[in-house]
């Protein structure tokens, strides 16, 4: 996972596709290039699960998850999930996710501030 210092949650994809002003500016401010991101396999199902996709959608989406790292679940992943779920009552696919990114000591980049919240009181329960 060289180089790989933030995990992209499935909002701030769709921000970044349907090229999101606050979002772009974040990037561009950032200096966050597609090489430094990830993406878990939550996120994944999450994006291409959508009952109204169009052909075309999945390939933009194919295409931009194409030039990130894909993050698969482990058991680590798994094992963390079911603890930060059980301790911050977080939805399943966000549990999945900030336990991807604690497992991986990835930046989580979301645009739902419920989740950013608990993601930092995850980050401070674990130093």
């Amino acid at each position: 996972m060289s180089g790989i210092k933030f995990l992209l949650d499935t909002n701030f994809v769709l921000a970044i596709l349907n090229e999101q002003d606050s979002v772009v500016q974040l990037m561009s401010n950032r200096a966050i290039d597609d090489a430094d991101c990830a993406y878990s396999s939550i996120t994944r199902i999450e994006l291409l699960s959508f009952p109204k996709i169009t052909s075309q959608d999945i390939d933009i989406i194919d295409s931009f998850l194409g030039r990130l790292q894909y993050i698969p679940f482990s058991l680590e992943i798994e094992n963390a999930a079911i603890l930060i779920r059980r301790q911050y009552k977080l939805k399943l696919p966000d549990a999945v996710i900030a336990a991807t990114a604690k497992c991986l000591k990835l930046e989580l980049l979301t645009l739902d501030q419920q989740l950013a919240n608990r993601m930092q009181e995850i980050e401070m329960n674990t130093e």
